[in-house]
């Protein structure tokens, strides 16, 4: 990361639209992930890094329901001249059933949450489970990382360089290892339950 670059951008009066906007953009088909910005504009104000964050999380997430809206209109008619409209609705009932932790999983670590958006979109995923998702996924990664910031200021700046894409990788397998425990708890509950 070029810190000196993204500080000077980051003092700039139009750096919380581009932050808003590059939240936006990432969300839906853009590479560049905000976070670099956003721990550039929160190390130069820690006051405001948790308003930062929140701003990251609300437009990554408003760019996360365009890509949806993308995905239901035009990516459902071309799958559909491609795949069995059989074969589609065991898919979206699959993914129906389990794509929230998709969403959720994406949404907090470096695997494109755009790709899962838009997929949600074509396969129909429940909006309001999307959006709950969406919101706990990016807040958990953006907000944060504001939090971060807020509280250790400068010291953490080189923590956050190096080890960032590692945390939230980590984190995502905690948060996987953890579904799949409650999944086997629930699992084995209703099964002892269905032998009583």
């Amino acid at each position: 990361m070029e810190w000196t670059f993204l500080e000077r951008f980051a003092e700039s009066e139009w750096s919380l639209f581009i932050l808003a906007s590059m939240s936006f953009v990432e969300s839906v088909f853009s590479p560049i992930p905000p976070d670099p910005l956003l721990i550039a504009m929160g190390l130069l104000s820690t006051n405001q890094a948790i308003f930062f964050g929140v701003v990251c999380t609300l437009f990554s997430v408003l760019g996360a329901v365009f890509g949806y809206g993308l995905g239901k209109w035009f990516g459902k008619p071309l799958l559909s001249k491609m795949i069995s409209e059989s074969l589609i609705e065991k898919t979206e009932g699959f993914f129906n059933r389990y794509g929230v932790w998709a969403i959720l999983i994406a949404a907090f670590t470096p695997i494109p949450y755009k790709v899962f958006a838009i997929l949600s979109g074509v396969l129909q995923l429940d909006m309001k489970k999307f959006l709950i998702a969406s919101l706990i996924g990016r807040g958990g990664r953006f907000i944060t990382l504001g939090v971060l910031i807020a509280m250790f200021g400068d010291d953490v700046r080189d923590f956050l360089e190096n080890e960032f894409q590692t945390i939230t990788i980590l984190g995502g397998a905690f948060l996987v290892l953890t579904l799949i425990a409650t999944w086997a708890y629930f699992w084995i509950k209703s099964r002892n339950t269905q032998v009583s």
